[in-house]
């Protein structure tokens, strides 16, 4: 089996060395294309409006000055002798759930693999709080990913289908339970902009997310997080409301209209 792996932390991040670990006990095929860069939150951004540069580390080994999406793309079409059997994004230093999962890059790479009909799997390791001196148990993943990863190979996927596996916030031996999740949402209010000023009096804005508590339903990504449990979801990229369709062709639909409602 050909793995190709990627993620949005960065060809230097401890995640992709996990995730390295992990793909070796499943194949000694294993191709690395990662960002030389940080690339989290960039979703499936791909670059149109400057060249990519590729850095060849080694035999199999590719840095690119582009987002994850970049980053397969190249590999599948044009670093690789042949197209990969798997792709591997991650693992990401903190968690891809709720409506992280449409702007991570970390999803964002198997995305790219799944439009390729290639199987894709995102994993992610959740962290007590993201900062730069917390240290995620990355051998939470590197002890449950290996089976997860051979289990799902072992399953049928529908088409259009990505894996997106998630790992608490807890040691190896604390970890009892995985549970297969649907997609959760936090309150929107989490995420603002914190404003500061430069040193020359300019105001300018991080991003940043509240952290404030919530109770999430059960059978949620997010509620598997808060209770130690990992969490596998099948994703897929089709964002059409089907109920609003149905309902829509009943006021919109063969000729175009003219006259304006209410007019």
């Amino acid at each position: 089996m050909r793995i190709l792996l990627t993620n949005d932390d960065g060809i230097e991040a401890e995640g992709l060395e996990c995730l390295e670990r992990i793909a070796r006990t499943l194949s000694d095929d294993v191709w690395v294309c990662a960002p030389a860069v940080e690339q989290s939150g960039k979703g499936r951004g791909i670059t149109l409006t400057e060249p990519l540069r590729v850095n060849r580390l080694g035999e199999k080994r590719f840095a690119v000055t582009g987002t994850p999406t970049d980053c397969v793309v190249l590999a599948v079409n044009d670093l690789m002798p042949e197209r990969p059997d798997l792709v591997l994004s991650g693992v990401n230093r903190g968690h891809n759930v709720g409506e992280d999962c449409s702007y991570s890059g970390t999803v964002a790479g198997a995305l790219q693999g799944m439009a390729f009909g290639i199987r894709s799997i995102a994993l992610s390791q959740s962290l007590e709080r993201f900062h730069e001196e917390v240290t995620a148990h990355w051998e939470t993943a590197e002890t449950f990913g290996p089976a997860i990863i051979s289990r799902l190979l072992e399953r049928p996927w529908g088409n259009g289908v990505v894996m997106n596996v998630n790992f608490p916030n807890r040691a190896p031996d604390q970890v009892e339970e995985i549970e297969v999740t649907r997609q959760g949402f936090r309150d929107i209010g989490e995420m603002h902009a914190v404003r500061r000023t430069d040193l020359r009096g300019r105001d300018y804005y991080w991003m940043s997310f509240r952290g404030t508590k919530q109770v999430h339903p059960e059978g949620t990504d997010l509620r598997a997080m808060d209770d130690g449990k990992i969490s596998v979801t099948p994703l897929h990229i089709d964002l059409t409301h089907m109920p609003s369709v149905n309902d829509l062709k009943g006021v919109l639909g063969g000729a175009p209209p003219k006259a304006v409602v209410g007019a």
